[in-house]
């Protein structure tokens, strides 16, 4: 399953620098604006300590870790939506993703300049969403000038759209992002689909990232003003956020895991902010894992949370949807915690489940088909 959570912001607020200790792919990191011209895309796994002790427990030949992708995309400016810098491409990259990681300055540098002379987090966001916004407002317009003669004749699917668009176009006029309008709230599967179909910016998951400066003015840590805007804005809409350290993570991602953990110490930096936005990542996409484990290799499969058994199956083949019987499942806590599959079904804790079963996040599954 390929998923992908595009990477925006400002210029010079850390995004190709994140990208770089996320990916461990060099891309253009100077310190200027539209240094980062064509979106850069790294495959990332996932941290999860289950699938490392769940192969040490089968001596796994391999070990396969659940992914995410990631895309680094050009800085954006005001204007982005009539064109300004590389507006257009930059939203023509944006729309192709899944998600959005919106990055944001946390910190003052005077060395670091900043595209409006000042560091205002909140404002940052806000010219960022209102130009996702404001592309958004003139897809919906085209389309509903699009259907409106069809809607004058009385077909009942334009009549329909039209509905739905000119809500959709209310809301954002008004600036909301769609997602978090509640438009979503008691559609119909017609108008799921026609509101799916428009691909909207801002009907896609944002995830706010919030870059520190190791050792420089953080607002979260000297209780800024800035600061408390900032929260009062993702706790008056349940926003997403985490907070990373790019720089200081960009440095150590050459390092040995023993070295990274001396210098996180001088640095002050314990928290693996970069793990952090990975596993938020993919969890703002909808995903969980399951595992399939053996001599051969001990593997994370990605999939919708929601899915049943022949639908996880399908992770691994596509036949596996028709051909499948039944699956032998048990959570991966209990089969670490009992030290082995002779074990589990000697306890009978192996569980047999059929095509309805809905499949957890750390379930270790065999298939039967």
């Amino acid at each position: 399953m390929s998923l992908s959570i595009g990477i925006v912001g400002l210029p010079n607020v850390g995004k190709s620098t994140l990208f770089n200790a996320l990916t461990e792919k060099a891309v253009p990191a100077e310190n200027f604006p539209f240094c980062t011209i064509d979106p850069a895309v790294g495959v990332v796994a996932v941290p999860d300590p289950r699938l490392e002790r769940l192969s040490a427990l089968s001596h796994s030949r391999k070990t396969i870790p659940a992914a995410v992708e990631f895309v680094d995309i050009a800085g954006l400016v005001k204007g982005a939506s009539t064109g300004e810098g590389l507006g257009n491409k930059f939203l023509a990259n944006i729309r192709e993703t899944d998600a959005i990681a919106e990055v944001v300055r946390l910190f003052d540098d005077t060395h670091i300049t900043h595209v409006h002379g000042a560091v205002d987090p909140l404002s940052d966001i806000e010219v960022i969403n209102l130009e996702l916004i404001l592309a958004d407002l003139e897809t919906v317009s085209k389309r509903l000038a699009s259907v409106e003669r069809d809607a004058k004749r009385g077909d009942h699917a334009a009549l329909i759209e039209r509905t739905l668009l000119t809500r959709a176009e209310q809301l954002l006029s008004a600036g909301q992002l769609i997602r978090s309008s509640g438009i979503e709230e008691g559609l119909s599967p017609e108008e799921t689909r026609i509101l799916k179909g428009l691909n909207l910016l801002t009907l896609k998951p944002i995830l706010y990232v919030l870059n520190k400066k190791a050792d420089g003015y953080n607002f979260d840590e000297q209780s800024d003003e800035r600061w408390h805007a900032l929260k009062r804005f993702f706790d008056e809409r349940n926003a997403a956020y985490v907070c990373v350290n790019a720089g200081v993570e960009g440095e150590l991602r050459d390092l040995a895991a023993e070295d990274r953990e001396m210098f996180r110490r001088e640095y002050g930096v314990l928290d693996d902010g970069i793990n952090d936005l990975i596993r938020a990542g993919y969890a703002m996409l909808g995903l969980i894992t399951y595992f399939t484990t053996g001599e051969d290799e001990t593997r994370a499969w990605t999939i919708r949370a929601g899915w049943t058994a022949p639908e996880a199956g399908t992770a691994i083949h596509t036949d596996f949807r028709d051909k499948f019987i039944r699956a032998e499942v048990v959570p991966s806590d209990v089969l670490l915690s009992e030290g082995s599959y002779a074990a589990v079904r000697e306890k009978g804790l192996l569980r047999t489940e059929g095509k309805e079963y809905v499949v957890q996040d750390g379930d270790v599954i065999e298939f039967r088909i």
